[in-house]
């Protein structure tokens, strides 16, 4: 597995690690939070099959491991010498910030045993100062809020992987059946011509050339479908930017057979024209 790419997520407790390893692993890769530095050379022999939607590995490292700061350097450098490339991401914020976040989570600072939390913070940046010298990228999150955060590392995330970061679902159903619970969408295409009235198309589906002749034909579809297209491509760049991992786009009519699947099926052909990581489910189609 040599030539593989491994990040690594460090620096000061409470400036926004956490969420940044949850973002990696959305976006695909193989993350392990607080991982002991000492058994990362082990743990990149296992049997990995990089072959099914793997973007790479994330690790969590910092002082919550006594003796990280000791430990890391010859590790670090073994893993180069056999070929593996480490991008090391450090995360800071002001000592002020900082006071604020663990005082507003009431979580423990991992070295204000015996002191308070300014002097934790103190004590973590002298022994992290090595590794904040060498780090490929340093990212200060003391003016962003968990949205800014994650549209800053939404574009690293993606080169990293080489992967898109957004993984978008589109969705054909039903109203009889009600709203899939996971929609961030969704359009209400009941206003369309109904192909179930007409005898011979009654009993087949959107995804026949009969039904979706009849239905993109109108030109009532052919407007709106243009419309929300449109819509579509001002608004998934800005879901993508804001650092967003998933999106589902809904199409919904009265049984999710005929128009619903129609519609679904001519905004994924567009979507997936963009971007990798587009699937398609017609929920009620079969029913």
């Amino acid at each position: 597995m040599d030539n593989i790419k491994i990040t690594i997520v460090s620096g000061l407790s409470g400036s926004g690690k956490s969420t940044a390893i949850a973002m990696f692993e959305d976006a695909g890769f193989y993350c392990v939070d607080n991982m002991p530095v000492a058994l990362l050379p082990k743990f990149m022999e296992l049997p990995f099959d990089i072959s099914k939607g793997f973007a790479g590995f994330a690790f969590g490292m910092d002082l919550r491991e006594k003796d990280f700061s000791l430990k890391y350097p010859s590790v670090f450098d073994s893993l180069k010498d056999k070929g593996y490339y480490l991008d090391i991401l450090f995360f800071e914020a002001d000592e002020e910030i900082l006071i604020r976040r663990f005082s507003q989570t009431r979580r423990h600072h991992p070295l204000s045993d015996g002191k308070g939390i300014l002097e934790g913070i103190r004590s973590e940046k002298i022994q992290l100062e090595s590794l904040r010298q060498i780090s490929n990228k340093i990212i200060d999150t003391s003016k962003t809020n968990v949205h800014e955060l994650k549209s800053m590392l939404a574009g690293y995330i993606q080169e990293a992987g080489n992967r898109e970061s957004m993984h978008i679902n589109i969705i054909s159903f039903g109203f009889k059946n009600g709203l899939p619970r996971d929609a961030d969408l969704v359009a209400d295409v009941r206003l369309l011509e109904n192909p179930y009235f007409v005898p011979e198309l009654t009993l087949l589906d959107g995804e026949t050339d009969k039904v979706r002749n009849y239905v993109l034909s109108n030109e009532v579809s052919q407007v709106f479908i243009k419309k929300y297209i449109d819509l579509l491509d001002y608004l998934v760049p800005l879901y993508k930017k804001e650092g967003k991992s998933h999106l589902t786009i809904a199409f919904g009519c009265t049984g999710g057979r005929h128009r619903s699947v129609v519609v679904a099926r001519t905004v994924f052909e567009h979507i997936a024209k963009q971007y990798k990581q587009v699937e398609i489910i017609h929920r009620d189609k079969d029913e």
